[in-house]
């Protein structure tokens, strides 16, 4: 594509949660959505492994254009970012910028709670980082954080399977293990992409008065202000509200997937990194 679109990556789907918020906010500008599909998921995997992915990722989004790529994928976040940050880009790229959801997400997360009791659910790989934790200690460090791995619910979202019963049992299980820690929580941030498509069945089991908190609009109200107090790097981002979507994966799959996700068809190319 023509321009200088603003890149958005996950290892798989989960991103096209953001992206929708995203594009909302911002319709103007051009967009390019990468799904590392061929070799999610990611959570797994080693740091070394998921730093290798998402920079060869991220390198390849250079190479399209893209002055800014928006890491909108916990565990990149997570795993990837920070060697990304201070190790690649001031060698190599000293005019891209590459941003993720946790730091965001981290500043205003205090919004959120009374209680000053937060409650993370996420990937075994983003809990294991504990950079949420780390990163909310920076802003708030009176707030206490307690973290759930839900390593099932990625692959009963992608399998469509998050409205079903059989989703029932290991919602409810993780839900009953993150407020036995914590019995003041009184907000949880669903800490992966995949999850806002379980927030039904999240909020059937989630006792009242806890609240629920997804985070596309948190990273896309976050991506304006940056690229409001950024002129340096918003000029180079081109606008005529086009939209590209690419996988690593099979194509066809990966387009009927991300209808779900994305909540509206897409049409993806394959590539090969």
């Amino acid at each position: 594509m023509t321009g200088k679109p603003i890149g958005i990556f996950d290892s798989g789907y989960g991103g096209l949660t953001v992206l929708k918020d995203i594009r909302l906010a911002l319709p103007q500008y051009d967009f390019i959505y990468l799904g590392d599909n061929a070799r999610a998921p990611y959570g797994p995997l080693s740091y070394e492994t998921v730093y290798q992915y998402t920079l060869q990722c991220v390198k390849w989004f250079f190479a399209q254009g893209c002055p800014l790529v928006i890491l909108a994928c916990n565990t990149a976040s997570a795993k990837a970012l920070r060697s990304i940050q201070q190790n690649n880009l001031p060698l190599e790229y000293p005019d891209k910028r590459v941003l993720g959801v946790i730091r965001p997400t981290s500043e205003v997360i205090n919004d959120f709670t009374s209680s000053k009791h937060i409650g993370i659910m996420a990937t075994a790989g983003t809990v294991q980082s504990d950079s949420y934790r780390i990163e909310i200690k920076k802003f708030f460090p009176e707030i206490k954080v307690t973290q759930e791995a839900c390593p099932e619910w990625v692959e009963l979202v992608e399998g469509g399977k998050y409205r079903s019963a059989e989703a029932d049992m290991p919602v409810k299980l993780h839900i009953e293990n993150l407020l036995k820690q914590d019995k003041e929580i009184d907000s949880v941030l669903l800490a992966c992409t995949h999850y806002p498509l379980l927030a039904d069945k999240i909020n059937e089991f989630m006792p009242q008065g806890i609240s629920v908190i997804t985070q596309g609009e948190i990273v896309a109200s976050s991506l304006r202000t940056y690229l409001e107090s950024h002129p340096e790097t918003e000029i180079n981002c081109s606008k005529n509200g086009v939209i590209n979507f690419y996988t690593t994966g099979d194509a066809a799959h990966f387009n009927k997937q991300a209808s779900v996700f994305y909540g509206a068809s897409v049409k993806a190319t394959k590539i090969k990194l």
